[in-house]
């Protein structure tokens, strides 16, 4: 392969735009002894690639699982917490509302009740009126 069509491919490598057979073509390239001085630097970084390319990790990675999934129950048991204090909370406090209601209720009818049974015994007087009334005018 000629040497100006090397340092193309060369460059077109540094500027990350060579393909994978210019890529191949540069790591056989470099692969051998008689280099010219100028290019022998980058010499290393291709048989390194080279050699790096055939490593294979053959040791097993043992899956744990994580130590800090207690985190994760901690926070779902702080949310249920919070979601229960409201809903009881609201509902706690419904019923106070409620309590609250029936005693004014309670207050107004009995203040009903007390009128009605004032006004009940005028009623009363004025039926003992009536009969007297009609017992005069039978009377006569």
């Amino acid at each position: 392969m000629e040497l100006s069509n090397i340092e193309k491919l060369l460059e077109r490598y540094f500027e990350a735009t060579a393909t994978v057979a210019e890529e191949e073509m540069l790591r056989e390239y470099f692969a051998k002894e008689d280099l010219p001085l100028h290019l022998k630097e980058y010499a290393p970084m291709f048989q390194y690639f080279s050699i790096a390319r055939e490593e294979k990790f053959t040791r097993q990675v043992p899956l744990k699982p994580r130590k800090k999934s207690y985190i994760k129950w901690i926070s779902i048991a702080a949310v249920s917490i919070l979601i229960f204090g409201i809903y009881f909370g609201r509902s706690y406090q419904e019923q106070k509302e409620a309590e609250y209601a029936y005693q004014e209720t309670k207050k107004a009818l009995s203040l009903l009740a007390t009128n009605l049974g004032k006004g009940t015994e005028k009623v009363a007087y004025l039926r003992e009126f009536e009969e007297t009334k009609q017992k005069i005018y039978n009377k006569n």
